[in-house]
């Protein structure tokens, strides 16, 4: 049985304030990427046709927040904590955790993401039940890379067929995974 971590509700950065995510948030995420073909081309799940499937996603993430298996995050700027423009996922698998993430097109280019990520695997990293952080990325996605890099993590390997992106083939894609341990 895996231990559950006491997340916060809310992490603060310079810049950002992430949040447990909130229904109402739908319309604004909706329109900010979960439709976006060119947000949602390295993602693991499908894009979102209707306001009511990023409503059933929000819904899904207050689940895993209650039981305990993963804490995603709204992404918002601290002075506007009402207009979330991306999410970043804490999923637990025993002392390690993975994360994803997406933003919004209009905020690529900022750092935002890399802040983000930063502030939050600084936080589960300080959790002494584990012992690293890792996440992925589609080998052709130089731009996410980047982001694990700027925060901190380092290339591990290369994984062969590890993940299927709907939105881009529906076999196996080539992945590159990011680690970084706590020290």
């Amino acid at each position: 049985m895996t231990t559950k971590l006491d997340a916060p509700e809310e992490l603060t950065t310079r810049r950002l304030l992430l949040r447990k995510p909130r229904l109402e948030d739908a319309p604004i995420l909706f329109a900010a990427y979960a439709a976006d073909p060119e947000v949602v081309r390295y993602v693991t799940w499908k894009a979102h046709e209707s306001e009511a499937d990023t409503r059933e996603f929000l819904a899904y993430c207050r689940k895993e927040w209650e039981r305990g298996h993963s804490y995603p995050y709204a992404i918002c700027r601290k002075a506007a904590p009402d207009a979330p423009f991306g999410m970043i996922h804490a999923r637990r698998r025993s002392a390690e955790v993975e994360f994803g993430y997406v933003l919004a097109r209009a905020e690529w280019g900022k750092g935002t993401m890399s802040e983000a990520l930063k502030a939050l695997a600084y936080w589960v990293l300080a959790q002494p039940v584990v012992t690293r952080v890792i996440a992925f990325c589609d080998v052709e996605n130089r731009a996410s890379a980047r982001v694990m890099e700027k925060a901190g993590m380092v290339f591990e390997k290369e994984m062969l067929g590890y993940q299927v992106l709907p939105n881009r083939a529906l076999e196996p894609r080539d992945c590159r995974l990011y680690v970084r341990a706590a020290n």
